[in-house]
């Protein structure tokens, strides 16, 4: 993708036409690299996955990585991929991302080039308040995923991101695990910022992630229960936010209380 002006990677199947396309931002502070195997992972199941490299320092701005991520998805379904014989379908789009990949992803679908079917915010972060603004205009299907003890707190707000992307969002939360652990691998900077990866959150990621993409941008039948708010998958649950109740903590204590 360097080839446009956004560095990043492209994974795809060995072969295939009109193929289901996703974009992935990376987490604050973290690189794509990170996410391989998961990319990797989508890849052998059909569907071809982009991540930018992009906005990676400590002021990476969220409305620069939803720009890239939509360029992404124009550029892997507008090319011919690999030799020339794997294409993405046009209307077979989904975005998402970790962290503050997942804010910027969110805010990607507001006025996107690209005809995006489905969102994956997994284990958003806050970001800028046209995140809000961009999920609340937001109609289409998504999933947002959290971890226990980590649904509104100052560095993960999986819980206000369901309630702003409305009806059309299910929210499922991990039984175990944390939301860095499905960064991939370590670096210097884990051990300051404690986002060493967990194998059995990036396994249970994996499957819930390509199962949801098959099941929105194929309308694979066997794939239906991914998105069913019903359906228990692997104890991963369904949380309806009318249940929470709130803390009545504003920003503050709750930085005090983490």
């Amino acid at each position: 993708m360097a080839l446009v002006g956004v560095p990043g990677s492209v994974y795809t199947p060995a072969r295939g036409t009109d193929l289901p396309g996703f974009a992935f931002g990376h987490g604050w502070m973290t690189s794509a690299g990170r996410y391989e195997r998961l990319l990797r992972h989508l890849a052998t199941w059909g569907i071809v996955a982009a991540a930018p490299n992009t906005e990676r320092g400590p002021l990476a701005s969220d409305a620069g990585l939803a720009a890239d991520l939509d360029t992404t998805l124009s550029v892997i379904s507008q090319t011919r991929l690999g030799t020339g014989d794997i294409t993405v379908h046009p209307e077979r789009l989904a975005i998402g991302g970790h962290g503050f990949g997942a804010a910027a992803a969110v805010l990607a679908t507001h006025g996107a080039a690209a005809a995006v079917q489905s969102i994956a915010a997994l284990f958003p972060a806050p970001a800028s308040p046209n995140v809000e603004v961009a999920a609340t205009a937001t109609d289409i299907p998504a999933l947002v995923l959290g971890a226990p003890g980590e649904l509104d707190t100052v560095s993960w707000n999986p819980l206000p991101m369901r309630t702003w992307l409305g009806d059309t969002a299910t929210l499922r939360v991990l039984p175990k695990g944390n939301s860095r652990g499905i960064v991939e691998g370590r670096s210097a900077a884990d051990w300051v910022l404690d986002t060493g990866g967990d194998k059995k959150v990036q396994a249970a990621v994996r499957a819930v992630l390509t199962g949801y993409l098959l099941a929105t941008l194929t309308g694979d039948k066997q794939y239906r229960p991914f998105t069913d708010p019903e359906e228990v998958l692997g104890g991963i649950a369904t949380l309806d936010p009318a249940t929470v109740e709130d803390d009545g903590l504003d920003l503050f204590s709750r930085l005090l209380k983490s």
